[in-house]
């Protein structure tokens, strides 16, 4: 479980494929990971594999993507040097500052436009239209591990208004139209829309 408060940005210094999956080292400031601990991954829920340190107060460690992990997910994609939004998982009694984030990317969106409007960083954000019913405005979305408000309903998707903090603090402040963006939706619409879909197909027989 997660906040979506993205606490660190690594890079990616090495890719292979192996039996595991696609693995991927990626330098951070952690330096007390533990293997098998987990950690959100531009919001992809991931497992250390293996863990160290480079230096006193730079860290790094390993995790690997099986196939079901890289069909939903851009991390097929990923190369050396790559900036990710790193989140560790949440402590009993930590404050939720964000909302609560399961690290299960349901889908990927699209970066259509962004703008700034004064101290705002404005993302417009094309989403899967099986997520759009589980869109509310001011609701909550992850977006690449980051717990954001939905500022607006568009037609096809969201728009996102990223503070200047965000952008100092995480990846989204590169956003840039065409970028490929993971996508966790709220778990609470989500528990909802599973709810009331036995009722909506029933109305919907009692209709026809």
């Amino acid at each position: 479980m997660f906040t979506g408060l993205v606490d660190d940005v690594g890079t990616i210094t090495h890719v292979a494929d192996t039996p595991a999956g696609r693995e991927l080292r990626i330098r951070c400031r952690y330096i007390d990971l533990a293997n098998g601990e987990s950690v959100a991954v531009n919001g992809a829920c991931l497992t250390v594999r293996e863990h160290g340190t480079d230096q006193p107060s730079v860290g790094w460690f390993t995790v690997a993507a099986v196939i079901t992990t890289l069909d939903r997910t851009e991390i097929a994609r990923w190369a050396v040097g790559q900036r990710l939004n790193l989140e560790r998982a949440m402590k009993l009694g930590d404050r939720l500052g964000g909302h609560l984030v399961l690290g299960h990317v349901d889908n990927l969106g699209e970066v259509t436009r962004t703008a700034m409007q004064g101290d705002a960083w404005l993302v417009d954000l094309t989403l899967p239209h099986e997520l759009t019913p589980l869109m509310v405005q001011h609701g909550s979305i992850t977006v690449n591990g980051v717990s954001l408000t939905v500022n607006a309903l568009l037609d096809d998707g969201v728009q996102l208004s990223i503070i200047e903090y965000t952008s100092r603090h995480t990846t989204l402040g590169a956003l840039v139209a065409g970028d490929r963006v993971h996508v966790e939706a709220d778990v609470l619409a989500k528990h909802v829309e599973r709810l009331l879909a036995p009722q909506r197909a029933r109305l919907a027989g009692a209709m026809s």
